[in-house]
C-alpha cells in the first residue's frame, strides 16, 4: 500500500482552503513562531518563484487516527468546520503567508531580539523592479502606524498611513496581492491614468504579482490509512520548526478528540504526588508509560485466558508506538491503579531510606515498580512479597541495569516479578543479570551514579545514628538535621597525608551525617575530631563506639588514623551490605556487568 501521494497545488488554492477551515492543524502542533525577517524572506522567495519547500498534509477520516484540530493562527471561522487535511509540516510557512497575504490585518510577530512586534508588510515597487536590488530588500515591514521612523520615533522616514501615501511612494501592500485589481484601479485613478505609471504597474503585475498567483507548492499528502504512530513519527522527522513533541502531547491531542483533557488530568495527578518528595521528578510520560505497561500486561493475560497459543499472545510492551496506541478507555481504567502504584513505591522506598528524588538511584525504575505495585495492590503489605520486591529493586540499582534499553527491561520486569512474587516462579531476569564488582566502589564518587545513591541508602539502614545528636537517622531527622553524605577522613587531612584522591573521594570514605556534625569534623584527623564530637555529644565511650559502628565501620581504625586498613575494612563491610540487599554473593574478584551503564565520577558535588 502506498502511504502518500505527491502533487503540486496553487499557493492561493491552499491559502483559501486554510481560510475556509478545510486545512487545519492537529492540536499537538505548537504555536506560530516565525520572526519578521523570516516572514520577509519567504515573501521574497515566492515573489521570485523560488522553492520554499514541500508542505506535508494528512488526510482526515481515519477513526483510529483522530486528533483535536485547530485552525491556523489568524483564521476566523464562523462555525466549527471539520477539516479535510491536517498540516504535519509547513505550519510556519503557511501561517506566515496566510497572515500577510489573506487577512488584511496587522501581523503580530517578533524581532531579532525576540521581542513581540506588530507589522504591516509592503513591497517597494521600485526596488522590486530594479535589477540592482535583491528582491528581499524590496520587502519591508512597518509599525502599527504604517510608518518607519528614526531617532527613537521623532523623525518619520516613511509614512504609509493613508492609501494615497502608498500610491505616492510606490509601496504595494502585501495584503492586497490576493485582490490586486482594486488597488490597481485606485492606483491608476490616483495617478490620473498616467501612461508611464500604468506601464510601470503592468510590469510590476507581470513580474511580481503574477508570481504569487502562479506559484505552485509541492504537496505531499499522507493517506488516512496510515497508523497513528506512523503519522506522529513522520511529523517529528520532517517538521522544519525543529519542535520535538513527546508522547504526552500527542496523546493529549488524541484524547481531546474524545473531549478528554489529559493536561488537566495530569495536573490532578501532580497534585496527588505533591506530598511525596520522591515523586517530584516523575513526568507525565513516565505515568503514561506505566499505564501502557499495565494495559498491555492485562491484555495479554485476558487473551491467555481465552486459550490463545503462547506464540500468538500479544506482547507486554511500553515502547513509543504502544504508548501512542493507548486508548482513552485503557487510560481511564488503569490510571488510578498506576498512580497509587507510584505512591506505594514512594512509601516503600522511604522505608528503605530513599527520601527524595535527588537520592533516587533511577527515576526510570519507578515505572515498572509502579506497574508491579498496581498489580499487587494491598498484597504488598505481605512482608515476604515486599522483601522480594526490594531484592528486585536493589539488583536493578547495584547491577546498574536501568541506564539504557529500559523499555525492553520494563516489559520483562512486570510479568516476571509478579510471577516470582505471587507464584514462586523463576527468578526475574533483572536479578539474574545483576552483578556488582568490588572495584566499582572505588569509582563511586558523586550522586550521578545510581549505585552511589543505593549505598548511601544502605548506610542509613542499620539503626544509623548521627555522631553528635545520637539520634537515629530516619525520615524526620533526615530533613530536620539536614543529613547529607560527608567524608570520614577529611579531604584536608587526606591531602596532607598523601592519600589518593580516588580513595578518599569515593563512597568507602563517606557516611551520612548532619551538617552540624560535619562542621565539627573540620579538616582534622579522626582521632582528634572524634574526641571533640564525643565531648559535645556528652555520651559514654561505649555508647559513642556503638554510634560509630552504626556507620558500618570499625572505630579503632579511626582512632588510629589508619586510613589504609579503614579503607579495606569498610570496603568489605559495604560489600556485605550490598550482598544482603541483592541476596546474591559478590565474588571478591572484579566482575563488571555488561549491561550496566555507569560513569566514573571525578568531582564531588
Amino acid at each position: 500500500m502506498e502511504t502518500f501521494d505527491s502533487t503540486k497545488r496553487s499557493l492561493f488554492e491552499i491559502l483559501r482552503d486554510v481560510h475556509r477551515g478545510k486545512i487545519q492543524l492537529p492540536d499537538f502542533q505548537r504555536g506560530w513562531i516565525w520572526d519578521d525577517n523570516r516572514i520577509k524572506g519567504i515573501l521574497a522567495s515566492v515573489a521570485k518563484s523560488f522553492p520554499i519547500g514541500a508542505v506535508m498534509l494528512l488526510e482526515t477520516g481515519n477513526e483510529n487516527v483522530r486528533f483535536k484540530t485547530k485552525p491556523l493562527e489568524g483564521v476566523k471561522l464562523d462555525n466549527e468546520v471539520k477539516p479535510d487535511l491536517l498540516i504535519l509540516d509547513g505550519q510556519q510557512r503557511l501561517t506566515s503567508l496566510y497572515q500577510t497575504i489573506v487577512t488584511n490585518e496587522i501581523v503580530t510577530t517578533r524581532n531579532e531580539r525576540n521581542y513581540e512586534i506588530k507589522r504591516w508588510y509592503y513591497i517597494d515597487m521600485l526596488k522590486a523592479m530594479d535589477v540592482n536590488y535583491d528582491l528581499e530588500e524590496a520587502i519591508i515591514s512597518l509599525n502599527e502606524k504604517k510608518q518607519i521612523t528614526e531617532d527613537f520615533g521623532r523623525r518619520i522616514v516613511l509614512d504609509l498611513s493613508k492609501k494615497e501615501f502608498e500610491f505616492e511612494n510606490l509601496m504595494y501592500p502585501v495584503c492586497m496581492i490576493d485582490d490586486y485589481s482594486v488597488w490597481r484601479r485606485e492606483f491608476n485613478e490616483y495617478w490620473r491614468y498616467d501612461r508611464e505609471k500604468s506601464i510601470f504597474w503592468d510590469k510590476f503585475e507581470a513580474t511580481i504579482i503574477n508570481n504569487f498567483h502562479k506559484y505552485m507548492l509541492p504537496v505531499i499528502i499522507l493517506k488516512k490509512e496510515n497508523p497513528k504512530e506512523a503519522v506522529c513519527q513522520v511529523f517529528e522527522k520532517v517538521n522544519t520548526g525543529g519542535v520535538s513533541l513527546n508522547v504526552f502531547e500527542l496523546l493529549t491531542a488524541t484524547f481531546a478528540a474524545d473531549e478528554f483533557d489529559l493536561k488537566t488530568d495530569w495536573q490532578k495527578i501532580k497534585d496527588e504526588f505533591t506530598n511525596f518528595k520522591l515523586l517530584s521528578r516523575v513526568s507525565n510520560t513516565d505515568v503514561i508509560q506505566a499505564i501502557t505497561l499495565l494495559a498491555t500486561y492485562n491484555y495479554r493475560l485476558n487473551r491467555a485466558k481465552q486459550n490463545i497459543p503462547g506464540e500468538e499472545l500479544p506482547a507486554v510492551s511500553c515502547k513509543r508506538k504502544d504508548m501512542l496506541n493507548l486508548s482513552l478507555q485503557d487510560y481511564k481504567k488503569y490510571r488510578d491503579p498506576v498512580v497509587q502504584g507510584f505512591i506505594k513505591a514512594s512509601r516503600i522506598l522511604s522505608e528503605n531510606y530513599i527520601y527524595t528524588a535527588r537520592d533516587l538511584p533511577y527515576n526510570t525504575q519507578l515505572i515498572p515498580m509502579a506497574a508491579i505495585l498496581a498489580v499487587l495492590g494491598d498484597k504488598i503489605d505481605n512482608i515476604g512479597y515486599k522483601n522480594k520486591l526490594m531484592q528486585w529493586y536493589w539488583c536493578g540499582v547495584f547491577g546498574e541495569l536501568y541506564g539504557s534499553a529500559n523499555e525492553t527491561r520494563y516489559a520483562l520486569d512486570l510479568p516476571q516479578v509478579i510471577n516470582w512474587i505471587e507464584n514462586d516462579g523463576p527468578e526475574p531476569k533483572t536479578i539474574y543479570d545483576a552483578n556488582f564488582s568490588p572495584s566499582r566502589l572505588h569509582t563511586l564518587r558523586t550522586r550521578n551514579s545510581a549505585a552511589y545513591k543505593g549505598i548511601y541508602a544502605l548506610l542509613m539502614a542499620d539503626e544509623t545514628k548521627d555522631w553528635l545528636s545520637a539520634t537515629k537517622i530516619n525520615f524526620s531527622t533526615y530533613f530536620s538535621e539536614s543529613i547529607d553524605i560527608h567524608h570520614i577522613f577529611p579531604v584536608a587531612w587526606c591531602l596532607k597525608n598523601g592519600i589518593s584522591k580516588d580513595d578518599y573521594n569515593c563512597i568507602i570514605n563517606k557516611t551520612p551525617l548532619s551538617s552540624r556534625t560535619n562542621r565539627i569534623v573540620s579538616g582534622e584527623a579522626p582521632s582528634k575530631y572524634l574526641l571533640r564530637i564525643q565531648k559535645h555529644a556528652g555520651v559514654s565511650d561505649e555508647e559513642f563506639q556503638n554510634i560509630l559502628k552504626s556507620h558500618v565501620l570499625s572505630p579503632e581504625l579511626l582512632y588510629a588514623d589508619d586510613f589504609e586498613n579503614f579503607f579495606i575494612d569498610r570496603k568489605e563491610k559495604i560489600l556485605q551490605r550490598i550482598e544482603k540487599a541483592m541476596n546474591k554473593s559478590i565474588p571478591r574478584e572484579a566482575i563488571q556487568s555488561e549491561e550496566g551503564v555507569y560513569m566514573d565520577e571525578e568531582s564531588e558535588e
